[in-house]
């Protein structure tokens, strides 16, 4: 696949990371490797203590910003942090395992580059690309998340849950976040759904990961996330 031509907004990739020291050199490289040519890593360390700090320290030259959170504070809290120091005009949430690959990102960004979106989700619902088979409770558990903040926000996305977004960086930009675990994927789709903006989905591969491999989500998330679209969504009717 040919690189995106220097013309291509420059996209800053943000990656939230909290021990995935198994996974993270091989998620910057394949970043890196993507077919953007025009890119910015941004990597933010969330507390980890499995040693993935040193391996960032030995990557260094492949990022183009760390930041060091002294403790873990969760994925909505690392985001903050990573969506106000990127520079791009394109930003991409990238999770730090191997369970999203960036060769995705050209689908991602299409909708975006050809003016008809300014908010793309990317679904592992959708689609022909390649999707490992994991936990039928995950997918229960996303789809009933989906629906509930569907009928909230007055949406039809089919993975509201995704890793994979990617928002015109004014947009994003003018977006309070509040949530600082899991949470914060269902307050982004509130909010997005609250300016009305353009909001498009594609279809992605999946490459799902077990607990084994060292997924972190939890029964604890499912249950924080119902709240936060109910609060989200009851804020949005009143």
């Amino acid at each position: 696949m040919k690189k995106t031509t220097s013309s291509v907004p420059t996209l800053s990739v943000v990656i939230p990371a909290y021990n995935e020291a198994q996974t993270i050199r091989q998620v910057v490289a394949a970043v890196r490797n993507s077919p953007v040519s025009q890119i910015e890593i941004i990597v933010v360390d969330d507390g980890s203590t499995d040693g993935t700090r040193q391996i960032l320290k030995d990557i260094r030259s492949q990022i183009d910003l760390v930041i060091l959170r002294e403790k873990n504070g969760g994925k909505g809290a690392a985001l903050r942090d990573g969506f106000q120091a990127a520079k791009g005009q394109i930003v991409l949430i990238q999770d730090a395992d191997l369970e999203y690959d960036p060769r995705d990102y050209t689908r991602l960004l299409q909708p975006i580059l050809e003016e008809r979106a300014d908010v793309v989700y990317g679904s592992r619902f959708v689609g022909s690309q390649p999707h490992r088979v994991v936990y039928f409770s995950h997918y229960l558990a996303n789809m009933m998340l989906t629906c509930l903040s569907n009928f909230f926000n007055n949406l039809n996305l089919s993975d509201m849950e995704t890793g994979y977004k990617a928002f015109r960086s004014e947009v994003i930009k003018k977006i309070t976040l509040e949530e600082n675990g899991f949470g914060i994927e269902p307050e982004l789709t509130a909010k997005v759904a609250a300016q009305k903006i353009r909001l498009y989905e594609v279809g992605i591969g999946y490459y799902g990961r077990t607990y084994e491999d060292g997924k972190k989500i939890g029964l604890r998330d499912f249950f924080w996330a119902i709240w936060i679209i109910v609060k989200y969504g009851v804020n949005r009717w009143f």
